[in-house]
């Protein structure tokens, strides 16, 4: 692969223009696609086969005028305190709404607010349910016009009106938090290289990739339902690894100008070298996100697979987009030094040892000492996880400004918050038995605990199907409600003949989260089989495969405590701007672990390859561990700080979702690379010693050379003649320019395995 990779690298180099016009074409075609076939988004995290929707599935066979599966508006209604929705001028502006409401575009039903039960005890709150005969994401502008017609007309006239529902569109916006990690990643590059240029072609490059593969997605949109946070989790991801991938391979590229080569030579080693690690790395963050197809939920899959092919974009253009910006380029890449900074290779060696090489030795004098302390604060930070409950997000978890945070308020404070959780419960029985059948199940339910109220039942034409709606006491993210539709559905056939299912928002949130938990687990464990199937083909070696899989669980265990510990027990939550705790998004745990898994990789490989190659060349196995640390370290450090400073930045956004993920993805992190890869995995494997490269002989036999470090295209290279050619004035000008970049010290040896 890095012969090949070595071959791709000087042919986009040597075809410079060709490259960067090709990649120009994509991003226009990208765009024009975004602006021109992009359609709405959905919220709507449903799964098929769960219990609410099969409810759903016979309500839409039995009950179609009932619109199930439509997307829901409730419209509440507040005036001052004082005056009461019956006073005639407010009375009178409520009806109108309704009334146009209900004869708005594909709105199915819309339900009286001054009928019992939909108007608080003061009098001063109620509420109209409209219900329409679409999904959210199949409403139309005209509809959704209507609406906020209606809500404008009744808030000019005295009332205080919000909306809640799935039949509003609010797309998460982005802005300030990427503005945020870019500039975060601007800051670590520019003190990583000490040059302008050299910082800025990797942000060059991530704009690059996130345009594409955000506008992809955008048009993407106009095919198939994609959730509204699926293009903002791309893009969170996407710019993190772009900016890492493309640090890798121009950290290498100065490292081979400053040992002298040619330019098309140091951008082919650069891409044969960096670029096979950046494969490696990048397939396994593909292949662990590609992977969530598998456990059977489409809105999950979705995600994993947009937010997979933003990063094989940008894998692809690191290895191609990079190598042709170098020959344009040129030696130019050491332009533009900042006053005050290095501009020394980050990878080379130095006369004074480096803080990435004092702290390896460090560790190495002190290896258990250093394992105990960062096991076991890893440790105290995951014990908030066994408390990690899951759920799904609703209008209590809006923003607080927005309306459906708002109109969620006004009723929780008005009738509890229970009626922001409604079950439909379904009766299916025997054509003309219904009636009966129906009002046993009504009893039952009202026996029930955490049940406020059950309303008046309705059957539908053929007599026999009958619906209900259940109030709990509960709101729809307590345990409580949870608890009443498993007791709901335990009723199923304790009545004779009568079929029992719930459904509802509620219910189907509930059921997606349980699928998801059930997931959890068998997705970890295809994700850790995976783990240690590749590093044993990367590092040909049994015990460093285990080390790196435990330290990656490690680190997912702290990641949950953390996340428990904000989001869900409060703990520093105004610190990050969380005013409502409650349970974990569902799919955020299962979606953490693939992406947490292709970063540790991507830093375990980075780090351990250059052990390894330092004690393939004869290095003692210790001196191994600090060498080839020291030279890795300054580069796993910088990208581990640019990845932070992408996905914090997201805790700024408005949406409660992007808030979780950016800061789960941000401790995961700060916990993998600078507490396993940078503490844990130097004292484990100066510990370990020569037993850390242990491979039966049989193993070792059947096993397939990867060669990611790149060893044999170096052997290869450095073993053929370099033809001569006559020097120019703008080589003289060229190595002048470049005499900075010369490492002091330098073993001259030309390796590093890249990253």
């Amino acid at each position: 692969m890095a012969s090949f990779l070595c071959r791709l690298g000087k042919f986009a180099f040597g075809r410079r223009w060709l490259v960067v016009g090709l990649w120009l074409a994509v991003l226009s075609s990208t765009l024009v696609g975004a602006a021109t076939l992009s359609g709405p988004t959905s919220d709507a995290f449903r799964i098929p086969g769960t219990p609410s929707q099969q409810a759903i599935d016979l309500l839409r066979e039995r009950f179609p005028q009932a619109s199930a599966d439509g997307a829901t508006a409730r419209v509440v209604f507040a005036v001052p305190a004082g005056q009461k929705l019956t006073d005639p001028e407010h009375r009178t502006a409520i009806e109108r709404a309704v009334t146009e409401l209900s004869q708005a575009p594909q709105v199915a039903s819309v339900t009286d607010p001054f009928q019992p039960g939909a108007v608080d005890a003061t009098g001063t709150i109620g509420f109209a349910q409209a219900t329409y005969q679409v999904q959210g994401a199949e409403l139309t502008e005209p509809a959704r016009d209507v609406l906020t017609a209606v809500v404008e007309t009744a808030r000019s006239e005295g009332l205080t009106v919000e909306v809640g529902g799935d039949a509003l569109l609010a797309n998460p916006e982005q802005g300030l938090a990427e503005v945020i990690g870019i500039v975060v990643a601007a800051v670590v590059l520019v003190i990583t290289f000490g040059s302008m240029v050299a910082a800025g072609l990797p942000l060059l490059t991530a704009i690059l990739g996130i345009l594409i593969g955000v506008g992809a997605i955008t048009a993407a949109t106009g095919f198939v339902d994609l959730s509204s946070t699926t293009p903002t989790l791309a893009l969170m991801l996407g710019l993190a690894v772009a900016i890492d991938y493309a640090l890798f391979i121009v950290s290498r590229y100065r490292h081979e100008l400053a040992l002298g080569r040619e330019l098309q030579e140091a951008a082919g080693r650069a891409v044969g070298t960096a670029g096979s690690a950046i494969v490696f790395a990048g397939l396994t963050v593909i292949i662990a996100l590609a992977a969530l197809s598998v456990v059977g939920i489409p809105f999950l899959t979705q995600m994993g697979l947009a937010a997979a092919g933003t990063v094989a974009v940008a894998v692809l253009i690191a290895l191609t987009l990079l190598p042709a910006i170098f020959g344009l380029v040129g030696r130019r890449i050491a332009s533009g030094r900042v006053r005050g900074l290095s501009a020394r290779d980050p990878e080379g060696d130095a006369a004074t040892p480096s803080f990435g090489i004092r702290w390896a030795r460090m560790v190495a004098r002190r290896p258990v000492a250093a394992l105990l302390i960062a096991v076991v604060a890893l440790g105290v930070v995951a014990i908030p996880a066994a408390d990690l409950r899951l759920g799904m997000p609703d209008d209590s978890t809006a923003a607080p400004d927005t309306t459906q945070r708002k109109a969620y308020d006004l009723v929780a404070a008005g009738f509890g918050s229970g009626f922001n959780a409604p079950l439909t419960v379904v009766v299916k029985t025997g054509t003309g038995l219904a009636d009966g059948a129906v009002e046993q199940v009504a009893q039952s339910i009202q026996g029930l605990d955490d049940v406020a109220t059950v309303t008046p039942s309705v059957i539908n034409p053929a007599g026999d199907t009958g619906l209900m709606t259940v109030v709990p006491n509960s709101g729809p993210s307590d345990s409580g409600t949870e608890e009443l539709v498993h007791a709901i559905r335990d009723l199923d056939g304790t009545v004779s003949g009568a079929t029992i299912g719930v459904t509802g928002l509620t219910a189907i949130n509930i059921d997606v989260s349980t699928t998801l938990g059930d997931a959890l687990l068998p997705y970890l464990a295809v994700v850790v089989g995976l783990a240690l199937v590749l590093l044993l083909l990367v590092f040909r070696s049994l015990l460093v495969p285990i080390k790196a899989t435990a330290g990656f669980l490690l680190s997912v265990a702290a990641t949950f405590g953390a996340v428990v510990a904000v989001f869900q027990w409060g703990w520093a939550a105004s610190l990050f701007g969380i005013e409502q705790t409650g349970p974990i998004i569902s799919f955020l745990p299962i979606f953490l672990i693939g992406i947490v898994f292709g970063l540790a990789m991507d830093y375990e490989v980075f780090l351990v390859t250059r052990m390894r190659e330092e004690y393939v060349h004869g290095s003692d196995a210790r001196e191994a561990v600090v060498s080839g640390f020291g030279h890795g370290a300054r580069v796993v450090t910088a990208a581990a700080l640019i990845m932070i400073g992408v996905f914090t930045g997201f805790i700024l956004s408005p949406e409660p979702i992007i808030t979780s993920v950016g800061f789960a993805l941000g401790v995961a992190v700060l916990f993998d690379a600078l507490v396993v890869r940078m503490t844990i995995v130097p004292a484990v494997m100066t510990l370990l010693r020569d037993v850390a490269w242990w491979l039966p002989r049989w193993l070792d036999r059947a096993l397939p050379d990867v060669d990611v470090e790149g060893e044999k295209l170096r052997h290869q290279l450095d073993m053929a003649p370099t033809p001569a050619r006559p020097s120019t004035d703008s080589d003289q000008r060229d190595q002048t320019s470049s005499r900075h970049l010369q490492p002091t010290g330098s073993r001259g040896n030309g390796g590093s395995s890249g990253g």
